[in-house]
C-alpha cells in the first residue's frame, strides 16, 4: 500500500495531526497580522463611515465621505502628484539598480567597494537624506547649481520641485534595487554563459538571451516593490517642500496626514486612506498583469 493510501486510510485525524506544527509555526504572525493590520484596517474602514474628529466619533453618515472625496479637486490633485513621482522614480529607479548590478557584477576586483557605495545612500534615515538633498539643491550655495552654473531655486520651482524631490529619492534608494538585481544575477549559473561563449555569444548577445530572461521574475518584483513604495511617498515632500509650491508636491499621503491632523477630520481623512488603498493595489495588480503579458508575449 502506497503512503497516500495509508494517509486516507489513517482518516481525518492523522491529517490534522500533520498540519498541527504548520499552524503553531504560522500562529505568530497570523496574531501579529491580525492584531496590527487587519484590525487597524477593518477600524479605518468604520471611521470612514462616520463624521469623527481626532478626539471624538460622531454619527454614522455611510458613504458620504466617499462621495465627497470623488468630487474633491484637491484629492485628485494630491493623486495626479502621486502618479507623476511614480513616473518619474519607478522604471529609472529598476532600470539604475539594474545598471549598478550589471557594474557591480562585472569587476569583480572593486566588487565589494562597488556595493558598498551604491548601498551607503539606502541605510539612511529620512531626516539626513532630505537634508543632504536640501543642501545640494540651495539657489546660491548648492553643489547642483554650482556644477550647471546657475541659480536655480529648485524646491521653490512648481515645475521642478517633484523632479527634484524625485532625483534626490532616487539617489537614496537605488541601492535596494540594486542589491534585488545583484541576488538574481549570481543565480544564474555560469555553466549557461560558458556555453554560449562557445557558440560565440557576446556582450548584448549575452545579455539578451541569457542575462534578461533570467532576470525577469526579479525585474518584475521589483517594479511592484518600487511602484508600491513610489506610491506611498510621504517623508521627503513633507520635509523639503511641506507640499509646496502651491501644492505642487502635495502628494495623497501629504492630503491625508493634512485632514486628520490639521483640520482633524478624521472620518474624511480614513475615507482618503482606504480610497488610496484600493487605488494601490488596482494598480499593482495591472502593473504584474502587464508584466506577465508582456513576458508571455517575448516567449
Amino acid at each position: 500500500m502506497q503512503r497516500d493510501d495509508l494517509t486516507l486510510a489513517a482518516g481525518p485525524t492523522t491529517a490534522r495531526r500533520d498540519t498541527l506544527p504548520a499552524w503553531l509555526l504560522l500562529a505568530p504572525f497570523l496574531v501579529a497580522f491580525g492584531l496590527f493590520f487587519l484590525l487597524p484596517a477593518l477600524e479605518t474602514f468604520w471611521l470612514s463611515l462616520t463624521e469623527s474628529s481626532l478626539t471624538r466619533t460622531s454619527a454614522f453618515v455611510g458613504l458620504d465621505n466617499y462621495h465627497t472625496l470623488l468630487n474633491d479637486p484637491s484629492f485628485w490633485d494630491a493623486v495626479g502628484n502621486t502618479f507623476y513621482f511614480s513616473l518619474l522614480t519607478v522604471i529609472p529607479l529598476c532600470a539604475l539598480g539594474l545598471l549598478m548590478a550589471l557594474l557591480v557584477d562585472r569587476f569583480t576586483r572593486v566588487q565589494g567597494w562597488l556595493q558598498g557605495t551604491f548601498f551607503l545612500p539606502f541605510v539612511l534615515p529620512i531626516s539626513v537624506m532630505t537634508l543632504i538633498a536640501d543642501w545640494m539643491l540651495q539657489p546660491s550655495s548648492g553643489v547642483v547649481n554650482h556644477i550647471l552654473g546657475g541659480q536655480r531655486a529648485w524646491l521653490a520651482d512648481p515645475h521642478w520641485a517633484l523632479p527634484a524631490v524625485a532625483i534626490g529619492t532616487m539617489w537614496w534608494t537605488v541601492g535596494f534595487n540594486m542589491l534585488l538585481f545583484l541576488a538574481g544575477l549570481r543565480n544564474i549559473p555560469a555553466e549557461l554563459y560558458e556555453a554560449a561563449a562557445l557558440d560565440g555569444a557576446r556582450g548584448l548577445t549575452l545579455f539578451r538571451t541569457i542575462t534578461w530572461p533570467a532576470l525577469r521574475p526579479v525585474a518584475t518584483t521589483a517594479l511592484i516593490l518600487q511602484l508600491i513604495a513610489s506610491l506611498k511617498v510621504f517623508g521627503q515632500t513633507y520635509i523639503l517642500t511641506s507640499g509646496g509650491p502651491f501644492n505642487t508636491t502635495r502628494v495623497a499621503l501629504h492630503y491625508m496626514y493634512e485632514t486628520a491632523f490639521t483640520q482633524s477630520d478624521a472620518g474624511y481623512a480614513a475615507a482618503v486612506a482606504m480610497a488610496f488603498v484600493a487605488i494601490v493595489i488596482l494598480l499593482s495588480l495591472l502593473q504584474a498583469w502587464l508584466v506577465r503579458f508582456l513576458a508571455g508575449r517575448d516567449a
